[in-house]
């Protein structure tokens, strides 16, 4: 009996911490997503009501922007102790922490009602809800891939933490979606509110489930290995930085096509088309809900092809193609109909999503145990504070530049696409090297 039950759980735990790494991802990002279409959508005309047109929504895409500024802070504080205390608990923390900032800018007054404390509040809201996504990440990426019975299977099982994103999407979409069609005022009046309070019972079930999954094999293993050592292990932080700071680098490239090709293809084109495009908030927004519903259809299936041919070279493939669909994109997005926006954007989706659903398990077993959560956080959220907060900002700044001239904005695409390729390609080099050196000498502990 006693194998038998051991068997189940066994099998069981993988698919369990499967499923909590989705809905866990998927409530964190729905989170996230609904301030990010908020800010271009309503927080420049609520919180910068003096900074009209371009200036304003600089203004409130500029408060998105903040967030990834914090989230290297939350990756080193939950990396540690994901790394030291469990991956776990840091998930259960950040979880909290998002939800219930979540709930507090749904609760918010406007500039109308408080001044300038409005936008202070905002800002300070944003960059605690930027340092609990900091540390959300790297957890439900390990939770899934280190309970996989199989090592070559890691990518395919972290992908359903990548599955969250899009899905998070999905339901951030449909909210606003219901909420603007009940009329501009009164959506600028309540109907914004109405997503970020939803995710109070969102919270709830995000955290019945996270409580119901075990601790990472993984770390469990490395904890035991951890207290039979002499020497006292170094700061998890400390480590990565003075013992691979060659891989952290080449993990913070692999990582930008993922997060600053998702930032411009949703948050930086709900932008363009409402503002530069005259655009309706509806027609933009019905095309992000397909073009999502089609991101969630392609990550498993990706990860699927990814364990049959090998990560290295699918994550070559859809990086190098990602190269050339931007100029596809901007070019049937100027036929400003429903039909050619979504084919558009959905061609430059379609191999960036792919790219995104397998990159986080490759980069993962980059990392030895004992530092994992922290390095892949690290790398992760680096690249979302120097490439994810700061492409829509400087998306918008081209476009008001070279107003009628999207090639600037396609030849950005190009370069983020082309940054990842060059990335994956030397983190693949610096694999094949001395495996002792690459793990800083794990193998003689």
């Amino acid at each position: 009996m006693r194998g038998t039950n051991k068997s189940a759980t066994s099998t069981h735990q993988p698919v369990r911490a499967s499923a909590a790494a989705f809905v866990g991802t998927m409530i964190e990002w729905y989170d996230f997503y609904i301030y990010a279409t908020a800010a271009a959508l309503v927080f420049g005309k609520l919180f910068f009501p003096s900074a009209d047109g371009f200036y304003g929504t600089l203004a409130s895409l500029g408060t998105f922007a903040v967030g990834f500024f914090a989230r290297p802070l939350g990756g080193a504080l939950f990396g540690h102790i994901g790394d030291r205390i469990g991956r776990k608990k840091s998930l259960v923390i950040t979880m909290l922490m998002m939800g219930l900032v979540t709930i507090f800018i749904g609760l918010l007054p406007t500039y109308d009602s408080i001044g300038i404390w409005a936008p202070v509040l905002l800002v300070l809201l944003r960059v605690i809800q930027g340092i609990a996504v900091g540390g959300e990440w790297g957890g439900a990426v390990l939770m899934a891939g280190e309970h996989s019975p199989d090592k070559n299977k890691r990518a395919f099982f972290a992908s359903f933490a990548q599955l969250g994103s899009p899905a998070g999407l999905i339901l951030s979409t449909v909210m606003f979606k219901i909420m603007t069609g009940m009329g501009d005022a009164a959506f600028l009046s309540w109907g914004w509110r109405v997503p970020f309070l939803f995710s109070a019972a969102l919270l709830v079930v995000g955290f019945v489930i996270r409580l119901s999954v075990n601790e990472s094999p993984d770390f469990v293993k490395e904890q035991e290995l951890q207290a039979k050592r002499e020497r006292a292990a170094r700061t998890p932080l400390v480590e990565v930085l003075t013992g691979a700071p060659g891989l952290l680098a080449l993990a913070v490239g692999a990582n930008v096509l993922g997060i600053a090709g998702f930032y411009f293809t949703n948050t930086f084109m709900i932008a363009y088309t409402t503002q530069y495009l005259h655009m309706s908030r509806a027609v933009i927004l019905d095309c992000l809900l397909v073009v999502s519903v089609m991101q969630f259809c392609i990550t498993p299936l990706s990860a699927w092809i990814a364990y049959r041919i090998g990560n290295l070279r699918f994550l070559a493939i859809t990086s190098f193609v990602s190269l050339f669909t931007p100029y596809a994109m901007f070019t049937l997005v100027d036929q400003g109909s429903l039909a050619a926006i979504t084919t558009g954007v959905g061609i430059a989706v379609l191999f960036m999503a792919a790219y995104y659903a397998v990159i986080a398990g490759y980069v993962s077993d980059c990392f030895p145990t004992r530092i994992r959560y922290t390095g892949i956080s690290m790398a992760y959220q680096l690249s979302g504070a120097i490439f994810g907060g700061l492409t829509p900002l400087l998306g918008t700044i081209l476009a008001e530049k070279f107003r009628g001239d999207w090639m600037p904005l396609a030849l950005l695409f190009t370069i983020i696409s082309l940054l990842s390729l060059v990335s994956v390609l030397g983190l693949s080099a610096l694999r094949r090297q001395d495996s002792a050196a690459l793990h800083l000498g794990s193998n003689q502990a």
